[in-house]
């Protein structure tokens, strides 16, 4: 017999729950399994995100470690290459002995400082003659010249370098205006002949 004073016997969700899954221990298990593979795959996709992270870090590490260095070092291949210019292009011929071992001294000087930032990823950029491009130069002033095509570069007044695929200085030019555009894709160049 039942007690009238006692309530009836009311299922918890939680009990309907264990019931259902204690019905049938193999969809549970089935179920858990998936779950553990999802979260297996999703943290081993994670883990290879982070390694090839790390290795994008390390390999920009190397290439750039020797940004602050090179810029400091730009200073100095500047300085050079005044010194050379200062001299005019006839002197090297018109002076003694000592004269022209001075300048190739510091010829050599220049060269072996350029080789050395190249060693370590710093490259020069030379943009006599091509396209004027912002990304890489930084435009001082135009030239009115008719005869060669309108955003050539003319003049380098400073020498640009870049590090890895970055630039580390933009080179500084006087470039053309008033004769023919050049047709994108073409370079100056042939644009001349």
């Amino acid at each position: 017999m039942t007690d009238a004073n006692q309530p009836p016997e009311t299922v918890s969700p939680d009990t309907a729950q264990q019931e259902s899954t204690s019905a049938d221990p193999v969809d549970a298990l089935t179920r858990e399994n998936a779950e553990l593979k999802d979260r297996l795959l999703r943290t081993l996709a994670e883990m290879e995100n982070l390694r090839r992270r790390t290795e994008r870090e390390i390999a920009d590490g190397r290439t750039y470690a020797v940004t602050g260095l090179a810029r400091d070092a730009l200073a100095v291949a500047d300085n050079v290459r005044r010194a050379l210019d200062a001299t005019g292009p006839d002197w090297k011929t018109q002076t003694d002995a000592a004269g022209q071992a001075l300048f190739e001294g510091v010829e050599l000087i220049e060269r072996e400082l350029l080789k050395v930032l190249e060693k370590h990823g710093v490259k020069l950029l030379d943009p006599q003659g091509q396209k004027f491009d912002p990304n890489l130069h930084q435009a001082v002033y135009e030239v009115p010249d008719p005869s060669v095509p309108a955003g050539t570069v003319v003049q380098v007044l400073q020498s640009g370098f870049t590090i890895g695929d970055r630039i580390l200085r933009p080179a500084m030019v006087g470039v053309s205006k008033g004769g023919p555009k050049v047709a994108p894709g073409e370079t100056a160049t042939n644009t001349q002949a």
